[in-house]
């Protein structure tokens, strides 16, 4: 008869991992530093990914996972919880997380949201070989800038300027949002940054606000953990204004804004299973490519337009992955 204590350790080793310790199961630990329901879908994503790797939670593996809610602070408070804990393998959406995670400690991390560039000076020297403890996946967000600001100029008529909305306390999201800044310019419109200092409802509104004086019509949102956590008082405050708002994440569009479009975030996390299994086997992440997004998702909010004014070109509908009617 088998030990009832024994049974996590014999689980974990027909698991194919080596063992951590008798009774203690592998601990993958997931830090957002947006709120539990702007990753929800991701952490429902995760899990779904580990099924099918064939990975029951609570049988071979534990998840602990945290939110900061747009509190950069409290991130790192967090990461330094799960790392006295011990976690085996961290699991982060964005750069931001994974830089705090690298910066404290040599514990893989499995990141979504990477910049789909050659390398990145403090996460992973190239994208064939990480080198390192970070690895992960890239997914094409400011730059396809132009083809978001495209399908605002073929939706809006007369669209002249746009308005930029980005996190401002990060270089990587400060970047994205002159990026994006540039893209309008090279397609021949003005674009107006609005950087975002914190998580500040009257500052929000006010500047939006701002842009609307200005004569903005449409506003590009920057992907990261502070606009996603802000997602439905950014589509709000817009709304007010009448201005027509584009997210790289579809629960931009589920929140009220009149597109999305980016790569899939439940498709991304689904994959990094796959990363964090082969890393508990033994595998290093310096030796995991960075890999880029397979599935990209484009979602159109019919009542947004209507309720803007808006027609939508049959050409676009036909496009959309789905259509919120």
């Amino acid at each position: 008869m088998i030990a009832r204590r024994s049974l996590p350790l014999l689980l974990g080793l027909a698991a194919g991992w080596p063992a951590r310790g008798q009774g203690r199961l592998p601990v993958v630990g997931f830090v957002g530093f947006g709120s539990a329901a702007a990753e929800g879908l991701s952490v429902a994503s995760f899990r779904d990914g580990m099924r099918a790797q064939g990975h029951a939670e609570g049988a071979s593996w534990r998840l602990e996972h945290r939110f900061s809610n747009g509190d950069a602070a409290r991130g790192l408070a967090i990461i330094r919880e799960l790392q006295a804990m011990p976690v085996d393998v961290f699991v982060v959406p964005g750069p931001a997380a994974a830089r705090a995670v690298r910066r404290t400690s040599a514990i893989p991390v499995v990141a979504i949201g990477l910049p789909p560039t050659a390398s990145d000076p403090e996460l992973f020297a190239s994208q064939a070989r990480p080198g390192g403890s970070v690895t992960g996946f890239a997914s094409f967000g400011e730059e396809m800038s132009a083809k978001r600001i495209g399908l605002l100029r073929d939706m809006i008529p007369g669209l002249a300027a746009i308005g930029v909305l980005h996190n401002a306390t990060d270089p990587s999201f400060d970047a994205w949002g002159r990026m994006t800044e540039a893209s309008a310019r090279a397609m021949g419109l003005e674009g107006i940054r609005m950087p975002l200092a914190g998580r500040d409802s009257a500052a929000l509104r006010e500047a939006m606000a701002g842009l609307a004086g200005r004569g903005v019509r449409a506003l590009v949102v920057v992907r990261d953990f502070l606009t996603s956590t802000m997602s439905e008082e950014i589509v709000a405050a817009a709304m007010e204004h009448r201005i027509a708002v584009v997210g790289e994440q579809a629960r931009f569009a589920r929140a009220g804004a009149l597109l999305s479009y980016g790569a899939s975030i439940p498709d991304l996390f689904r994959r990094a299973a796959g990363y964090v299994v082969r890393i508990l086997r033994g595998e290093h992440p310096g030796d995991l490519p960075v890999q880029l997004p397979t599935a990209i998702e484009f979602v159109v909010n019919l009542r947004t337009a209507q309720a803007l004014g808006l027609t939508v070109p049959h050409a676009i509908l036909a496009r959309a992955d789905k259509v919120i009617e």
